[in-house]
């Protein structure tokens, strides 16, 4: 077999990850063990073993956290209850919710706070739209669908829409559109809630799909709403996909038949697993490797002041 891999760029880690993750690490570093996170500090089972090795403890509650311990509250953000709480038990706080969905919750207190129903469209059972409900659950509305949309009752109130930042522009326009056709101008944020890592993923997979990569293997966890989408989206576009965890060695009769197989990663997932998978692929015959390349990344989140050497 002589193949073809078409290498999506940008792929894998986007600043509010690597920004989470280092906290995790700095904190084990000026510490030591054991460092309490709030949930998963992000939807990777390889990150959170490799940190669970240094130390880190992951718990579903900050009520399973012993007063007066570091607790660090994970990329996807918490309802205000939350840090209350924290609080209460007396936990030392250092936030790793990443800056973007900080802002959609910045958002969501405005809109709600000036008389709007906030329409949140995402999923709600997603820990991230769950923690931005939870900054007013009676005006926040979550709607995951433009038949939510179309059945959505605003009392007489103007209707604001924010989104959670792991849904691309194409991921929220239908359910925008249906709510504009229900109750005209909406209120929206003057520049998108949509995370810039989440648009250049998915349009870099359709990039491979157009450039004739049959098979799209996307690298992430079945936990990661991010790594999901792009196979929804690579199916969307014409080709197969499948979601690898990056570390089990390929089965052969998947990439039977694809003399072009694409290959990204979803956001919470590390790059030494696109290369396992890129040897994995090359033992296989499919050494040529060109990079598919749509955006150029330089974002860079600060480290909150818990967390900055000196």
């Amino acid at each position: 077999m002589n193949g073809k891999v078409l290498l999506a760029a940008p792929r894998s880690f986007c600043a509010g990850v690597d920004r989470a993750i280092e906290i995790v690490e700095r904190l084990l570093a000026a510490h030591g063990p054991p460092i309490y996170v709030r949930h998963e500090i992000v939807h990777n089972d390889n990150v959170v073993r490799r940190l669970e090795g240094l130390g880190a403890v992951f718990v579903d509650s900050e009520d399973d956290i012993p007063p007066g311990e570091i607790c660090v509250l994970s990329a996807h953000g918490v309802a205000p209850s939350v840090r209350e709480n924290c609080m209460a038990r007396g936990l030392r706080v250092v936030d790793a919710v990443c800056p973007l969905v900080s802002k959609v919750h910045a958002e969501a207190r405005r809109y709600a706070d000036s008389g709007h129903l906030v329409a949140l469209i995402g999923h709600a059972d997603h820990v991230e739209v769950i923690g931005t409900k939870g900054e007013r659950p009676e005006q926040i509305v979550v709607v995951e669908s433009p038949e939510d949309a179309a059945e959505l009752d605003s009392d007489g109130k103007p209707v604001a829409v924010i989104s959670q930042t792991t849904l691309s522009l194409d991921d929220v326009a239908a359910t925008v559109t249906a709510l504009e056709g229900r109750f005209g101008k909406l209120r929206r944020p003057g520049a998108d809630d949509i995370c810039y890592a989440t648009q250049n993923r998915q349009d870099a997979v359709k990039e491979i799909a157009r450039l004739g990569g049959t098979l799209i293997l996307v690298i992430g966890s079945p936990t990661s709403s991010n790594a999901n989408r792009l196979v929804e989206v690579a199916q969307a576009a014409g080709a197969d996909a499948a979601l690898v965890d990056g570390e089990t060695t390929l089965d052969q009769e998947l990439v039977n038949g694809h003399e072009t197989v694409g290959l990204t990663a979803g956001a919470s997932t590390p790059e030494e697993l696109v290369q396992s998978v890129l040897a994995d692929l090359a033992a296989r015959g499919y050494s040529d490797v060109e990079d598919v390349t749509v955006a150029r990344e330089d974002v860079h989140f600060r480290l909150p002041k818990e967390v900055v050497a000196g």
